[in-house]
């Protein structure tokens, strides 16, 4: 009786063994929040300490490395094709405000980008800032550890000093001592208003309330299984 059996299944064809579906960020955190979850390219590659979570979609050829988080709170996130998005950097969508990493794109490690656009070609240095409703136009850089204020454009071409302050439209590249240039600039582009939707004179505490509540939302979050992890919709046709 064993030979027979293993005769039957030695006659087998591989034709005949069903294909396993492929997992996209095989170790890799990914969270439905919001009702919505990751959808990856079967191509991209997802570290498997990384953490995706809700309405995030990664592009051909992309890389998400270690550590880092790309999460939609409230705002969908794009990381296009042949994108690189290194060790430990934040990526976060919010609500009424574009996030989306153009093709062949560049984020180093520990940079922390909200609500903004990274044009096709641009470069995200280590340890630099990108606030929400900021776009960093075509091949433009933000290099160590600058800071790209609210609402603010960097044309295509313009590299931002390592340690830079940029704010405006087009932006207005300062030096970090400058600061009674760097506040002139600042009050028009309404930081308090753009990330938190309140007046200049609201509290942090209750700024600090509102911003809590939204993330309360998290409760109702679910981590999802390899077998889960979806692929973006052209690889799933």
């Amino acid at each position: 009786m064993l030979g027979r059996k293993r005769r039957e299944v030695m006659n087998v064809s591989a034709d005949e063994y069903p294909v396993p579906l492929p997992v996209v960020g095989r170790g890799a955190v990914f969270v439905e929040h919001r009702l919505k979850s990751p959808q990856v390219s079967e191509s991209a590659y997802i570290a498997p300490t990384a953490v995706l979570a809700g309405d995030v979609t990664v592009g051909p050829h992309s890389r998400v490395l270690f550590g880092a988080v790309i999460t939609a709170e409230g705002g969908a996130v794009q990381i296009r094709a042949n994108c690189v998005v290194m060790e430990n950097t934040v990526i976060r969508g919010v609500p009424g405000q574009e996030t989306r990493v153009g093709d062949d794109a560049v984020i180093g490690p520990h940079a922390h980008l909200t609500g903004c656009v990274i044009e096709g070609g641009s470069r995200i240095a280590t340890g630099a800032v990108v606030f929400n409703g900021a776009r960093i136009e075509a091949g433009a850089e933000v290099e160590f550890n600058a800071v790209v204020y609210v609402n603010t454009v960097v044309p295509s071409g313009v590299a931002v000093p390592m340690g830079w302050f940029a704010g405006g439209q087009p932006a207005e590249l300062v030096a970090p001592g400058d600061w009674d240039r760097i506040r002139a600039i600042m009050g028009p582009l309404d930081y308090p208003g753009t990330v938190f939707g309140v007046g200049a004179s609201s509290l942090m505490p209750d700024i600090a309330r509102r911003y809590a509540g939204g993330l309360a939302l998290h409760h109702r979050d679910h981590i999802l299984p390899d077998q889960r992890h979806m692929l973006a919709q052209e690889d799933a046709q």
